[in-house]
């Protein structure tokens, strides 16, 4: 009995892998902010989006052969998605709501699974990782968000001209960072209200969920070295 315990325990805390999440949500922004609003680099967009996702069923809980069907078949999907926008056979439109519905279905099992981590195993890097992409995913989304007010009825910014995704994400994480240069100013109510719920959400989510997780990884990692203090003394 106490060799199957000791043995299921490794595979177990191997399959979260939330750095990789963390490091694909980066160049996700990034890509977005720098890359030109081409066909090839929308492409990009959906197989960076959508391998985010592949890494977060591929680490979830489920059973092997359950995330290798999710997996392949996801993997389909997204391939000829990417094709899809690469060479305008399917709209921009239609290729920024598929990258939002992608966000969203990462922002939602992302937020499961870093909550049954922390029920299971307590606060890990992991987890904080884990929390860290997705307080980047709520600064896409809201970016997304931004977009689909815009089109819906535009102008959104008061210096108006094009208002492209790039600019849109770069607003979003100026505003959910409370850094606000003032280059882009929302220009309606409706625009001012996300600009102040955005920011409250970014405060609130750095001050409460990431201070927590901190502090209690730092004062497990204090509580775990007492034992060989006391010891040694």
């Amino acid at each position: 009995m106490l060799c199957a315990m000791s043995t299921a325990g490794p595979p177990q805390s191997a399959q979260h892998r939330y750095g990789l999440v963390l490091l694909l949500t980066i160049i996700s922004v990034v890509d977005v902010i720098v890359a030109p609003d081409t066909p090839t680099s929308r492409g990009i967009g959906v197989l960076l989006q959508g391998t985010m996702l592949l890494v977060v069923i591929a680490t979830s809980r489920d059973s092997a052969a359950v995330r290798r069907i999710r997996v392949i078949l996801a993997s389909g999907v997204l391939l000829g998605l990417a094709l899809g926008v690469t060479f305008s056979i399917i709209t921009p439109k239609v290729g920024s709501t598929i990258v939002g519905l992608a966000i969203v279905a990462v922002l939602i099992v992302l937020v499961r699974g870093v909550g049954r981590l922390v029920r299971e195993q307590g606060v890990t890097l992991q987890a904080v990782a884990g929390s860290l992409a997705i307080y980047l995913l709520v600064g896409l989304t809201f970016a997304l968000l931004i977009g689909f007010i815009a089109y819906l009825s535009p102008p959104y910014f008061a210096q108006g001209g094009k208002e492209s995704l790039s600019g849109q994400t770069y607003f979003s994480f100026t505003t959910l960072t409370t850094t606000g240069y003032g280059d882009l100013t929302p220009i309606t109510r409706v625009g001012h209200a996300l600009a102040v719920l955005e920011m409250l959400i970014g405060q609130i989510y750095l001050v409460t969920i990431i201070g927590l997780l901190v502090g209690n990884l730092t004062h497990r990692g204090s509580s775990s070295s007492r034992p060989d203090n006391a010891s040694n003394a």
